[in-house]
């Protein structure tokens, strides 16, 4: 075999490889960790992960006006008793499911927004949800994210993963980019190595890459091929130990979100390059018999994120991470006839992490004033990310919203 049908042969199947291992077979992917150094440099970075309720959660039950005569009246079966009220002040308190968010909220690490919404507000979930993603009300066919914009006017060269979406659905429309491609993964288990099988292949590519060297000095596609097959295969146990590992002093429950935060912090404390993380909990479409499934569906969130709180305060990341929670939209102020709510608008948004400015922002709901039986906004959602985007990842809101939007006053 000639030296050049050996190189060709070299780069066939170090590619190949490549493209296996980001179709999410046993490898870590390489673009994932470019290089140690790449991941010291960014392990001081500002994240942000996203949690999704999808399917447009209760705000009402969620934050409850426990004190309201009228909430009481509009929900005869589905109101919240005074007497279970997490309260967070004499009028509003958390739904008794969400003990979690209780610890979060006497840490001084919750931030809820209340009333956030946006004009001429749509009941359908993909248009809503498009809305949200997108951050482009008026555009009827959006073809990039809010997120996916900030992506691409903040390149992390050869340090790729800069984003990563956690769950079996389709990539956001939030994270969709022209120039920067955010990879999406059902679980984790694609980046784990599997041993047995791993230390053959690892070897035989080790091999394989140092191998050709040959008499000439290689190319510059051939160096750089080389250079990221033994820079993963460096870095592809460190990730897999951090997967691996038992969370230091926290335990989460075994529920699918807990599952996928106790994955993150991993790889935040592993030093990966990604300043987003994207993850989501379905099942709030609550028409029907609304009162135990909710009731279930926040305990899991509340659980997931109070133990994802504990983990990252053990590894020291708190204080460098914020979570956004958000649906949506709401629910409507009537239950209907099926003991559930139906689709809704303005809801509260929440914020966790070791620098939010704990408390309550915004108007509490005033269901005295309605508008056709919904919930009036106060708070343009635009606002909330104009204050993740220029206080914590650090970027002028309107080179992403497209115009100026006033910032919540969310971080300390």
């Amino acid at each position: 075999m000639t030296h050049s049908s050996s190189r060709r042969r070299f780069l066939q199947q170090a590619l190949g490889t490549s493209a296996l291992v980001a179709a999410g077979g046993p490898w870590v992917p390489e673009f994932l960790v470019r290089s140690a150094r790449a991941a010291a440099e960014a392990s001081g970075d500002r994240v942000l992960v996203v949690v999704q309720l999808s399917g447009g959660n209760d705000g009402l039950n969620t934050v409850v006006p426990y004190r309201d005569r009228l909430y009481r009246r509009a929900r005869p079966t589905l109101a919240v008793p005074a007497a279970q009220v997490l309260r967070l002040d004499e009028g509003l308190g958390l739904h008794p499911s969400l003990d979690g968010l209780e610890q979060l909220w006497q840490e001084s690490s919750l931030c809820v927004v209340q009333g956030v919404g946006y004009p001429n507000p749509n009941r359908s979930h993909f248009r809503s949800m498009d809305i949200w993603h997108s951050a482009q009300p008026e555009n009827p066919k959006p073809r990039t994210g809010w997120l996916g914009r900030w992506l691409d006017r903040h390149p992390r060269g050869e340090a790729q993963l800069a984003a990563l979406h956690l769950g079996g659905e389709s990539l956001p429309l939030a994270l969709v980019a022209r120039r920067t491609a955010v990879p999406s993964f059902a679980s984790l288990e694609g980046f784990r190595i599997h041993q047995h099988d791993a230390a053959l292949q690892s070897a035989a590519l080790r091999r394989l890459a140092l191998a050709q060297q040959g008499p000439d000095q290689p190319t510059p596609l051939e160096a750089f091929v080389r250079r990221q097959m033994l820079s993963a295969l460096d870095a592809s146990g460190r990730v897999a130990q951090a997967l691996e590992e038992e969370p230091a002093g926290s335990d989460y429950p075994g529920t699918p979100l807990a599952r996928k935060l106790r994955n993150i912090a991993g790889l935040i404390d592993a030093g990966l390059p990604t300043r987003i993380y994207y993850v989501a909990l379905a099942g709030f479409d609550t028409h029907v018999k609304q009162q135990g499934a909710h009731a279930s569906l926040l305990q899991q969130w509340g659980d997931a994120l109070a133990a994802f709180a504990r983990d990252l305060k053990g590894r020291g990341h708190w204080d460098r991470v914020a979570v956004l929670t958000f649906s949506e939209f709401g629910r409507r102020v009537q239950e209907n006839a099926s003991a559930g709510t139906d689709h809704g608008t303005a809801a509260p948004v929440f914020l966790a992490g070791g620098k939010v400015r704990p408390g309550l922002v915004g108007p509490a709901p005033d269901l005295h004033d309605l508008e056709a039986g919904d919930l009036k906004f106060h708070v343009d959602f635009r606002r909330v990310y104009a204050a993740l985007l220029e206080r914590w990842l650090g970027t002028p809101a309107a080179e992403v919203l497209g115009r100026e939007f006033s910032p919540v006053d969310v971080f300390q």
